[in-house]
C-alpha cells in the first residue's frame, strides 16, 4: 500500500547524483517505517488543538486548561524517558506496538470521558504517545550506521512533518465545522492503523544486544558515570529542557495571543502548516548539507534561532511578526532537533543506544509539562513579558552550546561495535 514511498534495496539514484544519493545508507526499513508515520501525522493533529479544546468545547478557563496539559505532559515525558529504557530489554518493535495500541484506544475514547477523567486518560494517551517516539527513534538509531543517522532522522522528521502540514489545516476545519470530538477519534484510529503497518513492515529479528543485566550492562556507576563521561552530551541535555520550555510556547499561549490580537484557529492551522510546509522543503537538504559541519555548532544555532523567532512576538503580534516568528521557529527547529538526535545517538554505547534515545527523547518534550503551566502563569499576570524572556532565554541555551562546539574536543575513536557503524538486527 505504502511501498511506492520506498525505494527498492538499500541504495538511491537520482541520475546516479542528487539530493537523494545522501539516502544510500538508510536501509529500507527505515524507510518503510517512515511511510507509516506519514500516515499516521495526517491525522495526529490532536496535540496541536488540545488547549484550544480544553478553553473552548470543554469551557475550562487558561489556568485550568494549562494544568491539565501539563499533568497529561507528564505522562509523555515519562513515556520518552521509558520507552528506551523498555526497548534495550524486550525489544524496540515489540514496545512500539504494545504502545501504539493502547494510544490508539486512548484517543479514541477522549471525547467521551467526563471532565474529571480528563486529566488521566489524557496522561494515559500521552504516555503511549512518549514511548512509540522513543521506540521510533531507538529503531532508528540501531538500524542506522553511524555518519547516516542525521539523514535517517531527517527522512523520518519529514514524513512526519508532511503529514502535519496536511493535517493541520483540516484539524482546523474538523473543529470549527463539525467538532472538536473527531479530531480524537481520526488521531487514535490512525495510531491504531500504524501499529498494524509496523507490525508488517518491521520483522521480528533477533535481539540487538543480550539480555540486560542487573545494572543495566553499563558496569558500576550505570548511565550517570556513562554521561559524566560524555559533558558535551550532558551540556545539551540541560539546554533542550531550556528551549523546549520555549519552543512550545507555540503551542500552548501563542494561539491565546493569536485570538486575543483578532487571529482565529484557522490563522493558526495556517501557521502551524507554514511550520511543516518548510521543514518539508528544507529539512532534508540542511541534513546533507550540513552532515559534516561541528553538530554542536549547528544544534546551538539553531537554539538561537528558536529565540530570536519570539523576539519577533516581542515587536506585537500582528499577521506579519506571527509569519516571520514561525519562520524563524522553524529555521532553528531544521538545525537543532535532527541534528541533536543523531548525535546523541552517535554519542551513546552501543548496549545503551535506547536508554541514551530516551534521555533525549524525555528532556526534548520536557515543555509539555513546563511550558504550558509556565506559560501560562505568565501570560496571564503579564503578558508583555513572555515573548522576550522566551528570545533570552533562547539564546543563552544556544550560546552555551555554542560555547562547548568551540572547546572542539574530538571525542575518542570508538571501534564498530561500540558505536554501533554496524547494521543490526531489529529487536522483536
Amino acid at each position: 500500500m505504502l511501498t511506492w514511498l520506498v525505494p527498492k534495496g538499500n541504495s538511491l539514484r537520482c541520475g546516479g547524483k542528487g539530493v537523494l544519493q545522501g539516502f544510500k545508507d538508510v536501509p529500507r526499513v527505515v524507510w518503510l517505517l517512515a511511510a507509516g508515520i506519514l500516515v499516521n501525522a495526517v491525522v495526529g493533529f490532536t496535540f496541536v488543538f488540545v488547549f484550544l479544546y480544553l478553553t473552548g468545547p470543554r469551557g475550562l478557563g487558561a489556568a485550568q486548561a494549562g494544568l491539565i496539559v501539563g499533568i497529561g505532559g507528564v505522562g509523555l515525558v515519562a513515556g520518552n524517558f521509558t520507552g528506551g529504557w523498555y526497548g534495550d530489554r524486550f525489544g524496540h518493535r515489540r514496545v512500539l506496538l504494545t504502545a501504539s495500541a493502547l494510544g490508539g484506544v486512548a484517543l479514541v475514547a477522549l471525547p467521551a470521558v467526563s471532565t474529571g477523567l480528563l486529566a488521566p486518560v489524557l496522561t494515559l494517551a500521552q504516555y503511549a504517545s512518549g514511548v512509540i517516539r522513543a521506540a521510533n527513534a531507538a529503531l532508528v538509531a540501531v538500524t542506522v550506521p553511524e555518519g547516516s543517522r542525521r539523514q535517517a532522522f531527517a527522512l523520518t522528521r519529514f514524513m512526519s512533518n508532511a503529514g502535519f502540514a496536511v493535517g493541520s489545516p483540516i484539524g482546523a476545519l474538523i473543529a470549527t465545522g463539525l467538532s472538536y470530538d473527531w479530531l480524537f477519534v481520526a488521531d487514535g484510529l490512525g495510531t491504531l492503523f500504524f501499529a498494524l503497518w509496523t507490525a508488517r513492515v518491521v520483522p521480528a529479528g533477533a535481539a540487538i544486544a543480550p539480555p540486560a543485566a542487573p545494572d543495566g550492562g553499563l558496569g558500576r556507576g550505570g548511565l550517570w558515570r556513562e554521561l559524566r563521561a560524555r559533558p558535551a552530551v550532558l551540556v545539551l541535555l540541560g539546554a533542550i529542557v531550556v528551549v523546549d520550555i520555549v519552543y512550545r510556547q507555540h503551542y500552548t499561549t501563542f494561539p491565546v495571543a493569536l485570538a486575543d490580537h483578532g487571529l482565529d484557529t484557522r490563522a493558526y492551522g495556517l501557521l502551524i502548516a507554514v511550520n511543516g510546509a518548510v521543514i518539508m522543503l528544507l529539512e532534508i537538504p540542511a541534513a546533507l548539507a550540513l552532515r559534516r559541519r561541528s553538530p554542536l555548532h549547528i544544534i546551538g544555532t539553531g537554539l538561537v534561532l528558536v529565540g530570536g523567532g519570539y523576539a519577533m512576538l516581542a515587536l506585537g503580534v500582528g499577521v506579519m511578526t506571527a509569519v516571520a516568528m514561525m519562520l524563524l521557529l522553524t529555521l532553528g527547529e531544521i538545525l537543532y532537533k535532527t541534528t541533536a538526535t543523531a548525535y546523541v545517538a552517535d554519542e551513546s554505547p552501543e548496549h545503551a543506544i535506547g536508554r541514551f534515545q530516551s534521555l533525549y527523547a524525555g528532556v526534548s518534550v520536557s515543555g509539555v509539562v513546563l511550558a504550558a503551566p509556565l506559560g501560562g502563569a505568565l501570560y496571564a499576570a503579564a503578558p508583555g513579558l513572555l515573548w522576550p524572556l522566551c528570545a533570552v532565554l533562547g539564546a543563552a541555551a544556544g550560546g552555551t552550546v555554542l560555547i562547548m562546539g568551540s572547546r572542539g574536543t574530538r571525542r575518542r575513536a570508538r571501534p564498530a561495535h561500540e558505536t554501533g557503524s554496524r547494521p543490526r538486527a531489529v529487536a522483536g
